[in-house]
């Protein structure tokens, strides 16, 4: 019995701040929007990811179409868009291609594009044949993070992981004033590739994007950055603001810029 007292007495400040964590707001509120609070000021880019599930004996052909037709986009010089990168899903959900798009300029350019394309034959005729290969799609716009890098083009070969958090609603500003310090233990070794939040589409739903040489390098810097003070701390006050997350492990194509 004396035991069982000195173990419960020892973990209940640990216990406590746990639970705090979970009700307590540790931001003053604020009257602003998250854009604004959040994301870069210096640059208007806003950023499209798209996720496509495409038929498994199509995934070749669907392939094939995008590295066709992608690239006369982005290279385009009226089209005021980039591909940054494009991946099929190698670990998570299978047969899975996904296209992260950056458009220079914000809701603007998007427009523009969009109506571009429209009258974009040969793109509309990419879209009727893609459209047959797929099972679902989905997108959402985002915004990057102000303490993150923006994602430039890098030589491979290396996977990809895109971490996927679902936030509690009302937690993004602590989130990010969490990430704000933690991204400097995950620099190193020039991983961090990219990190977002998402406007439209799923809400509260933030991307962190990876890059490494390989699985057992992506494990080996990851239980590095437990080795640092301050970062066991960070991801304890994060988790609980998570209601939901995923891993992808991705390839990515050879059009892609992040190689």
């Amino acid at each position: 019995l004396v035991c069982r007292g000195l173990v419960s007495s020892a973990h209940r400040p640990r216990e406590d701040s746990w639970l705090k964590s979970l009700f307590v707001r540790k931001v003053d509120p604020r009257k602003d929007a998250h854009s604004n609070l959040l994301a870069k000021r210096e640059t208007s880019s806003l950023y499209k990811l798209q996720i496509h599930n495409v038929k498994p004996e199509c995934l070749d052909a669907y392939n094939k179409l995008c590295q066709e037709v992608l690239p006369k986009i982005h290279e385009e010089k009226h089209y005021p868009c980039a591909l940054v990168g494009t991946w099929n899903t190698w670990y998570g959900e299978q047969d899975q291609a996904v296209h992260l798009w950056r458009y220079e300029g914000g809701y603007p350019a998007l427009n523009e594009v969009m109506s571009k394309l429209r009258q974009n034959k040969e793109f509309t005729e990419f879209r009727k044949e893609r459209g047959n290969m797929l099972l679902s799609r989905k997108n959402q716009l985002l915004l990057e993070f102000s303490f993150w890098n923006e994602p430039v083009p890098r030589a491979g070969p290396n996977i990809y992981e895109l971490r996927s958090y679902q936030l509690r609603p009302g937690t993004m500003i602590e989130w990010g004033n969490y990430w704000a310090r933690a991204i400097r233990f995950r620099q190193d070794s020039n991983e961090a590739v990219g990190g977002f939040f998402s406007q439209i589409g799923q809400l509260y739903m933030v991307h962190h994007l990876w890059a490494y040489k390989d699985l057992q390098t992506r494990e080996d810097i990851r239980n590095a950055a437990w080795n640092k003070p301050g970062w066991d701390e960070l991801v304890y006050y994060t988790v609980p603001l998570i209601q939901e997350m995923e891993s992808r492990i991705m390839i990515p194509l050879k059009i892609s810029p992040l190689q």
